[in-house]
């Protein structure tokens, strides 16, 4: 015997239980979420009794947050001068061509000349040893400079000698490049390899994008790091070499993470010195226009004391706060802001989704359940 309740009560029966449950159960324990929403998050605010503090971006504050460490040389680095590269060293190697005005020289023996003495090694004090001329101070001289003195020690030996000294620089006149450079190893300084542009270029360049790479200088107790492509832009930073300069070439690691309702959500590098939040967004796709609400984009950031009290104006904070800066696009300035906040290494950029996309969704929900009802009518039939 078929029941005697209509269909049609059955569903609606079924349909009432199901709108009976309040709305916001239905928003947060019903429909999937890909995050906090603007609300959620504005509530969570140290104003509000949370744990971060929520502040609207304008331009005194994307004045204050764009205050970070600029990259540079110390004093110390800058102000080195340009070293004499045919001054000698301690650890060079010198050859030396002795020429004797007679048939049977001193050092070029029987029937010749002309002698040479190769790989003469300047010694950890400086000096070095010539038959018939003695030991002979080398380092603190050019190679003309220490050709005079070779003359001079052996003219009361052999009718005037003429002396030619060629200097082979050695690990007393090096520095050290590592990294992501074309061709890692010792180098020495030499003429053209003085500056640091020319001793970059003679290890070949950058093996990375040159656009985002760093180059740290060490030098005893002085260290700075500047952009490569700085480099070869500014004369004044294109600092002097010293022996044993250590410098290490290698790619930005700086990276933030995209969030929410945007074109892809991931961990993104760094692929410029500078980036905006409007960079930002627009390196994950943009935001996604069928789910991303443009009031409600946040920067979420662990802000130093000092920056928080200069954003917040106060001077009250004690040690790094949590910071949520919030970017209304469609305010008048609103893509100004977004194009002078300056995004930092470690930030999460996240997108809320839109009212209307939370509502479509709960429709979606909601018709999904009556298509299941029916169903579950149908069975009971």
């Amino acid at each position: 015997m078929s029941s005697t309740v209509p269909r049609f009560a059955r569903i609606a029966a079924l349909c009432t239980c199901v709108v009976a449950v309040p709305a916001c159960d239905v928003l947060t324990r019903v429909l999937p979420s890909a995050g906090p929403t603007r609300n959620q998050l504005f509530a969570g605010s140290v104003q509000r009794e949370g744990d971060a503090f929520v502040v609207e971006v304008n331009q005194r504050v994307t004045a204050a947050t764009s205050l970070v460490p600029a990259l540079g040389f110390p004093p110390g680095l800058l102000n080195a001068g340009v070293s004499n590269t045919d001054v000698i060293n301690p650890g060079d190697a010198l050859t030396l061509t002795v020429y004797e005005n007679v048939t049977d020289g001193l050092l070029a023996g029987e029937g010749a000349n002309a002698a040479q003495l190769t790989t003469l090694q300047v010694d950890a004090a400086g000096f070095i040893f010539i038959p018939y001329a003695g030991r002979i101070r080398a380092a603190g001289n050019t190679p003309e400079q220490l050709r005079d003195l070779i003359t001079r020690n052996l003219d009361e030996q052999t009718p005037d000698p003429q002396v030619i000294v060629a200097r082979e620089p050695g690990n007393g006149s090096t520095v050290v490049i590592s990294g992501d450079i074309a061709a890692t190893g010792i180098y020495p300084i030499e003429r053209p390899t003085r500056t640091l542009s020319g001793m970059l270029a003679a290890a070949g360049g950058s093996s990375v994008n040159p656009d985002i790479t760093r180059v740290t200088v060490v030098r005893g107790a002085h260290t700075g790091t500047v952009w490569y492509q700085d480099i070869f832009r500014d004369p004044g930073i294109d600092i002097a070499l010293r022996a044993d300069d250590r410098i290490l070439v290698e790619e930005d690691s700086r990276q933030f993470t995209a969030l929410g309702a945007t074109g892809a959500q991931t961990v993104v590098p760094f692929d410029n010195p500078v980036i905006s939040a409007i960079d930002a967004i627009a390196s994950v796709g943009g935001l996604n226009p069928r789910q991303a609400d443009p009031t409600g984009v946040f920067v979420l950031r662990n802000e130093p004391e000092e920056l928080a009290e200069l954003v917040l104006g106060r001077d009250d904070l004690t040690g790094t706060q949590r910071m949520i800066y919030v970017l209304d696009l469609t305010a008048p300035t609103g893509m100004f802001d977004a194009r002078d906040f300056v995004i930092r290494d470690g930030d999460t950029v996240y997108v809320t989704s839109a009212p209307i996309t939370q509502f479509n969704t709960a429709i979606s929900a909601l018709t999904g359940t009556l298509s299941s009802v029916n169903g579950v009518s149908d069975a009971l039939e």
